[in-house]
């Protein structure tokens, strides 16, 4: 008799990701904090833990809402496509195509591969996420990323 029927794998990954975050906020807790411009380094691991955390919560309620007792198939295609994706990413980076390109590249990928079939939005969403990203590093937290023609236009 099975006491419910809820998505156990959901919930595991759910609490992998609070554990994950929270070695996250101690690692972040661990760096120097000496810096001139009103934060630091530990600023950008702690965004990236809160995200894990909102993550782990919607994993979990997804997992305990449910009512799946087998795990969806796998797509090896798709699993391909992203791989695909990496690997674009990574030659559009090392042929000097830039941190905004590949990602963009990557983003498209991982649409596909999740069943999005509008290719052309995905670039312009692409774009627009990668650049916003771009700038966060580049500007506002002064860490160098890998630059293109489209970097080249910020200065």
């Amino acid at each position: 008799m099975q006491s419910s029927s809820r998505d156990r794998s959901g919930v595991v990954v759910g609490l992998a990701l609070f554990g994950l975050a929270g070695v996250l906020m101690w690692d972040a807790s661990q760096l120097n904090r000496a810096v001139a411009y009103g934060f630091g380094p530990e600023v950008m691991p702690r965004v990236v833990s809160a995200g894990l955390v909102a993550l782990g919560v919607f994993s979990v309620i997804a997992g305990l809402r449910s009512d799946e007792s087998r795990p969806g198939r796998f797509h090896v295609a798709d699993v391909a496509t992203i791989c695909l994706g990496f690997l674009a990413l990574t030659a559009c980076i090392g042929l000097g195509g830039g941190f905004i390109a590949a990602m963009t590249l990557l983003f498209v990928a991982t649409c596909w591969a999740f069943g999005r079939r509008a290719p052309h939005v995905d670039a312009a969403l692409g774009v627009a996420l990668a650049t916003a990203t771009y700038l966060l590093f580049s500007k506002l937290l002064a860490l160098s990323l890998p630059a293109g023609p489209l970097e080249k236009l910020f200065g």
